[in-house]
C-alpha cells in the first residue's frame, strides 16, 4: 500500500500569490462579555479558555459549502483570526505582537446542538466545533491587527452581529501569552480570537459574509 500524499492546509495572502500554511487552529471561548451573556456565562475577566479545529477546516472566501451532517442547529461566530510568524512557550504580552505574520476575518462554524448535549454530559466539544469545513476565512493582512475596528456578521444581507475589536475581554497579545503556557506555539499557527453576541442560526442556501473594518471579508454560501 502506497503512503498516502498528503497536502497542507493553506490561506490566501492579500496582494501575493504565496499562500501561509497552517499548522493548528487554535479558538479563544466568550471573548466578548456581550456573547458570554448571551451563552449564559458570567462576563467577568476570568481565565481564557480555549479549544481547537483541525488544519484542514479551514475554507476560502467565496466558497459554496455543503451543509454540515449531523446537525439542525447551525451557528455563524464572526471573529479575528491572527496568524502566527514565530512561536514559542511563556511568551510575553510585550513580546507577542511581534510574533504576528498576520491577521484575517473568520467565521467560527458550530454545531450548537451537539455543543449543548456535550456540554450537559460534560463530554468534549470536538465535533461540535472542528467538523469538515468549519473555518470559513478571508485573505491574511500582514502585520499584527488593530485593537479597535467594527467587526460584524450578515446572513442574506440581514445583519446578526455586530460589536468592535476593543469590546474583546482578552486582547491579542495578552491571549498569544496565556496560549503558549498551555502550549508551544508555533509558525503556521492560527488563533480565532471570540465573537461579539449575536451568534445564531444558518439554513440551507444561506449566504454568510463576515467583516472587519479595513480587512478582506469572508463569504460563503451554503448548499440547499
Amino acid at each position: 500500500m502506497r503512503l498516502p500524499d498528503l497536502t497542507v492546509p493553506s490561506i490566501a495572502i492579500a496582494g501575493s500569490s504565496d499562500r501561509f500554511p497552517v499548522r493548528r487552529i487554535y479558538c479563544v471561548g466568550q471573548n466578548y462579555a456581550d456573547h458570554a451573556r448571551e451563552m449564559g456565562s458570567d462576563p467577568a475577566r476570568q481565565e481564557p479558555f480555549f479549544f481547537s479545529k483541525p488544519s484542514d477546516a479551514v475554507v476560502a472566501s467565496g466558497t459554496s459549502l455543503p451543509f454540515p451532517t449531523c446537525t439542525a442547529d447551525l451557528h455563524h461566530e464572526v471573529e479575528l483570526v491572527v496568524a502566527l510568524g514565530a512561536g514559542g512557550s511563556d511568551i510575553a504580552v510585550a513580546d507577542a505582537a511581534a510574533l504576528i505574520f498576520g491577521h484575517a476575518v473568520g467565521i467560527d462554524l458550530t454545531r450548537r446542538d451537539l455543543q449543548a448535549t456535550a456540554k450537559k454530559a460534560g463530554r468534549p466539544w470536538d465535533m461540535a466545533k472542528g467538523f469538515d469545513r468549519s473555518a470559513p476565512i478571508g485573505p491574511l493582512a500582514p502585520g499584527a491587527p488593530p485593537a479597535h475596528g467594527a467587526i460584524a456578521l450578515t446572513v442574506n444581507g440581514d445583519p446578526r452581529q455586530a460589536g468592535d475589536l476593543s469590546d474583546m475581554i482578552w486582547s491579542v497579545p495578552e491571549i498569544v501569552a496565556k496560549l503558549s503556557e498551555f502550549v508551544e506555539l508555533a509558525p503556521g499557527d492560527l488563533i480565532f480570537t471570540g465573537t461579539p453576541a449575536g451568534v445564531g442560526p444558518i439554513a440551507r442556501g444561506d449566504t454568510v459574509r463576515a467583516t472587519i473594518a479595513g480587512i478582506a471579508p469572508v463569504e460563503v454560501t451554503f448548499a440547499k
